[in-house]
């Protein structure tokens, strides 16, 4: 069976990734490393350009490298309990939940000192005070 062999640029290409960052996740045990051309060159096959684009599109997600080689794993065993996949997600999903909030919360401060803004002149400026004042 004659296999398509893909070289580092056409994975980089095709998924979007850094050819800096495709040799990284190899180092780390992410992407399996792949076989070597006659010319040492990288040989990579379909099944590196799918497990790329399974890990651009976790990274894309907001997943940290630990939680995508925990989803690579899982998703290496299709026997296991999707069990674990939906508590890797919920986890993201309530880091999310707790950036929102302390983004609204920033909002919100942002806010209260461009509302304190007179728009005169910089020596009165309100925000400049707010900024410079500690514990305000």
């Amino acid at each position: 069976m004659n296999r398509e062999i893909l070289t580092i640029g056409h994975l980089a290409r095709q998924t979007g990734t850094k050819v800096e960052t495709i040799r990284f996740y190899e180092k780390n045990g992410l992407l399996p490393e792949p076989s070597r051309t006659d010319g040492n060159y990288r040989a990579y096959e379909q099944e590196h350009l799918d497990r790329l684009s399974f890990i651009r599109r976790a990274r894309d997600l907001g997943f940290s490298l630990d939680q995508v080689r925990t989803l690579l794993m899982l998703a290496d065993d299709r026997s296991q309990s999707c069990a674990a996949v939906d508590a890797v997600a919920r986890e993201r999903r309530n880091e999310v939940e707790r950036k929102i909030s302390d983004l609204i919360a920033l909002k919100g401060e942002l806010d209260r000192i461009i509302d304190r803004c007179e728009c005169g002149i910089v020596a009165d400026c309100r925000i400049i005070e707010s900024l410079s004042t500690a514990g305000s």
